[in-house]
């Protein structure tokens, strides 16, 4: 039989799937580690198990997998109904027994990669709709799956943290959050510097006069700001320290 492979040639496109492929495998390892009264467990979002989260990431990839479709075929398929059905849909998929949520995972990352696999070359351009109501094109449910896989299976609160994170993921993940930030003026009197980079990537109020200045490593930052805690952070205020530390604006 002839193996098939993906139909974009794009450099940038098929980079962008290996990330997407390494983080689902990523989260597949983490999920697999767990024994099944595990999953009852509490993940590191509040009010979540770790059944919520593999409920969330399994029907993420369906959802994404209609907006490829729509960009195959032409045909409007929203990622959901309303928000509302998908939060249903996550609590429904709570409940399932541990075998169906494993199920629902593994077979919701299969259809989205073969979604990906046969997209024609020049579908990649097509524009789809997110549940935020974006219209983006379809190359951006790469980049949607991505930050999906990777922070959730940290997430699960099995021994993964941001280090296990590649740089690149995690560098497009800060400058999306601080981007948001800016956008909706949240980051007031906030400066982010990450630090032990070859170049400076600095975000934020550069402009204030007297910035909270939040610093660490790209994992430890990329962490901070998705609300994942504080460690490996510093902040300080005028030279001096600022204690407790800011918490980061809200994200999504």
């Amino acid at each position: 039989m002839v193996a098939r492979h993906d139909q974009t040639t794009d450099p940038v496109l098929l980079d962008g799937l290996l990330q997407a492929r390494r983080g689902t495998a990523f989260f597949a390892r983490k999920l697999n580690e767990l024994a099944d009264a595990d999953l009852d467990g509490a993940s590191l979002l509040p009010g979540w198990t770790r059944r919520h989260v593999v409920s969330h990431v399994g029907y993420n990839a369906r959802a994404i997998a209609r907006l490829v479709e729509w960009a195959a075929t032409g045909v409007e398929t929203p990622m959901y109904p309303s928000v509302e059905v998908r939060n249903h849909e996550i609590d429904f998929g709570a409940t399932l027994s541990p075998i169906a949520l494993r199920n629902l995972f593994d077979h919701s990352a299969v259809h989205l990669n073969v979604e990906w696999r046969d997209l024609p070359a020049d579908n990649w351009h097509h524009k789809v709709k997110t549940v935020q109501g974006r219209t983006v094109p379809a190359e951006e449910t790469v980049w949607m799956r991505t930050r999906e896989v990777w922070v959730h299976a940290v997430d699960l609160d099995n021994g993964a943290s941001f280090t296990d994170i590649p740089a690149p993921v995690l560098a497009r993940l800060l400058k999306d959050i601080t981007g948001a930030w800016h956008t909706r003026g949240t980051d007031k009197d906030l400066v982010v510097e990450v630090t032990g980079q070859p170049s400076a990537m600095v975000f934020g109020d550069t402009a204030a006069t007297s910035p909270t200045v939040v610093s660490g490593t790209l994992p430890a930052i990329t962490q901070w700001a998705t609300g994942r805690g504080t460690h490996g952070t510093t902040a300080t205020r005028d030279g001096e320290p600022v204690t407790p530390a800011r918490s980061a604006p809200k994200w999504i």
